[in-house]
């Protein structure tokens, strides 16, 4: 009894330990994500930023560190990589390697932890152009940023707003830049980390899995597609192509080449996590809307909703601000151009010549678009078939089809053409 005791104790210990050290393991192998940003700030970063993040939250990563080596870049997509950040629920680290200014300065301060290698420096974030409004808006989202994440917000406007300066660092009228040091002293740093083991160590992640992200070409594409001038080109094109089709009235090239430029658009939007499915869905609510429009006329109320929508998909999508309302008027008034220009120069060109047919099959030619009945006028014949008003007539030799003046002709009536109008022969019944 005692030892079929310890045996059953012996099993229950061996299933507890099979259910629970998988668990255990699990836990110590929660990895640490590792993002590369160099270069300069764009579209692509953040896309590759969002991705990573959208990774660690599905392997429960113990922390998120983000090695930055950069002179600045775009605002918009240095604030949305902002958002991701410090938005985070997981633990996020930002090791400055050599240098975060300008945009990469407001990347590095929405982290929870900083740490900066020897000789590294952070700020210098003055923008351009350096406007009142511009420098304002700055300087408020740095102040933001940094009191959310517990650091001075007077040490983040003077890296904005050289006016300002900050005591023992930047007189005013300089704009202030820290360096590692410095960075330690004002609590904008944690630690001076000279590799990056020494950086796991420091925040106790030495032992955790590392798993790095480099940008692929999904995130080289994001990043080209979401320069400015790409970007108000792609939108352009996305309305030359839908005015064209309208004008066509029909699914033929310009409807693919709008698809094509959507598709690009929305595409390099969606990897940035800027366009959500709500946008995507209002394009192509909106296209459908306008095929229905080109298929079923009517009072133009298709038409309009659908174009209604594509125009609120693509505002959404640059942002939802003025500056995306300009851009927009922009481009608009680009593609309206062009189409003007396509629709003048177009119908004279050799392009045109090679693309549209110019052979005609004309009457002089010999062609005939169908039998001449003329040559049956005067003439008579008898009705093989009553006429009511429509029937048979025969006129030498030839069964017509003909139809009387309203009245009814019996048949083997002896009748006369009166008036051919195209393949419509009148008959009427001589006395």
């Amino acid at each position: 009894m005692v030892l079929k005791r310890m045996l059953r104790q012996i099993a229950v210990f061996i299933c507890a330990l099979a259910v629970f050290l998988p668990a255990i393991g699990y836990a110590e192998a929660a990895p640490v994500l590792l993002v590369h940003i160099k270069g300069e700030i764009d579209g692509g970063q953040a896309a590759l930023l969002h991705r990573a993040m959208v990774e660690a939250k599905r392997l429960d990563a113990r922390a998120v560190i983000v090695e930055i080596d950069t002179f600045g870049g775009l605002v918009d997509s240095a604030v949305r990589i902002r958002d991701l950040m410090i938005d985070s629920p997981i633990q996020t680290i930002c090791y400055i390697r050599n240098r975060a200014w300008s945009a990469g300065a407001l990347i590095a301060l929405s982290h929870k932890h900083l740490a900066i290698a020897p000789g590294g420096s952070i700020g210098a974030a003055e923008p351009i152009p350096t406007t009142e409004k511009t420098v304002a808006a700055l300087k408020a989202e740095f102040a933001a940023t940094a009191n959310r994440t517990g650091r001075n917000p007077r040490v983040a406007e003077a890296m904005v707003d050289k006016s300002l300066g900050f005591p023992g660092y930047a007189e005013p009228g300089q704009i202030l830049a820290l360096t590692d040091y410095q960075a330690v002293q004002v609590g904008y740093a944690d630690v001076i980390a000279d590799s990056r083991d020494n950086l796991l160590q420091h925040y106790g992640l030495q032992d955790a899995p590392l798993i790095e992200y480099m940008p692929e070409w999904p995130e080289k594409l994001a990043g080209w597609l979401s320069n400015p001038t790409v970007q108000s080109m792609l939108v352009s094109l996305i309305f030359l192509a839908i005015i064209t089709e309208i004008k066509t009235a029909g699914l033929g090239i310009a409807g693919l080449v709008a698809i094509g430029a959507a598709a690009l658009f929305f595409g390099s939007q969606w990897l940035t996590g800027l366009a959500g499915l709500v946008e995507i869905l209002l394009f192509l609510g909106g296209i459908v809307l306008i095929i229905v429009e080109l298929f079923v006329p009517g009072t133009g109320l298709f038409g309009i909703s659908g174009l209604i929508a594509i125009l609120a998909s693509i505002f959404l999508v640059l942002g939802g601000n003025t500056q995306a309302f300009t851009m927009m008027t922009i481009s608009l008034a680009v593609a309206i151009g062009l189409f003007l220009l396509i629709a003048r120069r177009l119908p004279t060109s050799k392009l045109w010549a090679h693309l549209v047919l110019k052979d005609a099959e004309t009457t002089q030619a010999g062609y005939v678009s169908g039998n001449d009945y003329q040559a049956y006028l005067h003439k008579t014949g008898i009705t093989e078939t009553s006429l009511r008003p429509a029937g048979t007539v025969m006129i030498d030799g030839m069964r017509l089809d003909v139809v009387s003046e309203g009245l009814y002709i019996k048949p083997g009536t002896q009748v006369m053409v009166v008036a051919v109008q195209g393949s419509r022969i009148v008959v009427r019944p001589l006395e």
